[in-house]
């Protein structure tokens, strides 16, 4: 029997994984420029953390949670999404007595049971930032801004931010009851999950992907005709940062997210790249959330990047470049493979990635192997080189070949390696 990976999972191999390294990599630079800290949540935790913060009536939690339970028959579920975990932490760890603003990231594995897609599988990885402690637009903005900086980090263009306010539990409930309303009449045209959500939770149906039910919410109320005073300021002013920073943004009065805690300000930024599940980074504010889990009335702000999404889109566009070794060095005969042992691991301990043949091989078979691994560089040492005191360097793309001295090698290879790595920076 050969055994295989469950359908929606899948194996990161080295070479892709290096890419992902570099990501995180890009993303962990940005975040410490705006002072984030990395939180590093566990992946199981008590299944009514999420039914009670994600709502028992989402998707999420009705159809997509993988769950289990204990010996103590305690229901437990690997995180569908990061906030909730986040959000539970900063309570136990009583870190909101630390006054001010906290911002914490996160990156790492999430799991939902659906159909697997292009950029989106069962298990899979998303880069979480949350901001704790402030209700004004001006952290909506900056939370947007970071977002949007992370994506040009990686190397991404050409996207769109979509933004729009589902209010608060102040000016909700009178676009609930007319959206339940509207919704009663087209009963029996919306699909059966549609069916279900406009008496219990109606604002689910605009976050729906099937056409039908689609066209249908296209002429339904809207929540910004309905904000209260609070809101509708709040809204304004978040715009107003956004404007001022050169974003341009998308009014997009039906965008909601698929998760109930979310209050007031929800944005995406959506990418052509993806077919229909097209956004790569999706957020918005939760002013009730700690609440809601029994800390304070503490307020905050957040987003996810899909990072399979962010994969797939550079590979597709060819953003990103293969790592690959700063040296190879092939050696000839027993006294040189024991003296490019010792080389090769005195470079590494120089932070140096180099490689080296296993087996005694030929020549032309260890630099058939520096090929594949696409190395800039090659030393060549055999009993010759030993003789005369100077090993080989070969430049593999031109084959121009120089020689550098024995003595104090591993120094003059490191200050080689270096300058070429400053020379490919500028």
């Amino acid at each position: 029997m050969e055994f295989t990976t469950i359908k929606g999972f899948r194996d990161i191999l080295p070479e892709e994984a290096s890419y992902w390294q570099e990501i995180e990599r890009k993303a962990r630079g940005v975040f410490r420029t705006f002072g984030f800290g990395e939180i590093r949540t566990p992946i199981l935790e008590y299944s009514e953390l999420f039914t009670r913060s994600i709502g028992s009536d989402t998707d999420i939690v009705s159809k997509e949670m993988y769950t289990l339970t204990d010996s103590k028959g305690r229901g437990l579920t690997l995180r569908p999404e990061a906030t909730a975990s986040v959000a539970r932490a900063l309570i136990q760890n009583r870190l909101y007595q630390q006054g001010g603003v906290q911002k914490l990231y996160c990156i790492g594995p999430m799991f939902r049971h659906e159909r697997p897609q292009k950029g989106r599988f069962r298990q899979f990885h998303q880069i979480n930032a949350e901001l704790f402690g402030d209700a004004g637009p001006k952290s909506d903005a900056e939370i947007i801004y970071l977002a949007v900086s992370l994506l040009n980090k990686f190397g991404l263009r050409d996207l769109t931010l979509h933004l729009n306010s589902i209010g608060c539990p102040a000016c909700r409930p009178g676009f609930r009851q007319e959206l339940k309303t509207y919704l009663a009449d087209k009963a029996r045209s919306l699909c059966a999950d549609c069916q279900r959500r406009s008496e219990t939770n109606p604002l689910r149906v605009f976050d729906c992907k099937v056409e039908g039910c689609k066209t249908i919410v296209s002429d339904a109320p809207v929540i910004v005709d309905f904000l209260c005073k609070a809101c509708q300021g709040h809204f304004s002013e978040l715009k107003d940062y956004l404007v001022d920073v050169g974003m341009e943004i998308i009014l997009d009065p039906r965008l909601v997210r698929g998760l109930d805690y979310y209050t007031r300000t929800t944005f995406e930024i959506q990418t052509k790249g993806l077919g229909a599940q097209n956004a790569v980074v999706g957020g918005g504010r939760y002013d009730g959330l700690v609440r809601q889990l029994g800390g304070p009335d503490v307020p905050g702000i957040g987003f996810a990047i899909g990072m399979e999404r962010v994969m797939t889109l550079l590979l597709e566009h060819g953003k990103q470049d293969r790592a690959r070794p700063d040296l190879f060095v092939a050696a000839l005969g027993k006294k040189a493979e024991m003296m490019a042992f010792r080389w090769v691991q005195q470079l590494r301990e120089e932070h140096l990635w180099v490689e080296q043949e296993y087996a005694s091989k030929s020549l032309k078979a260890q630099m058939k192997r520096a090929g594949r691994l696409r190395c800039k560089k090659a030393l060549i040492v055999g009993e010759r080189e030993i003789d005369a005191g100077a090993a080989i360097i070969r430049d593999m793309e031109t084959k121009q070949q120089t020689e550098i001295p024995l003595g104090d090698i591993v120094p003059h290879l490191t200050s080689l390696v270096e300058r070429e790595k400053r020379s490919d920076t500028n």
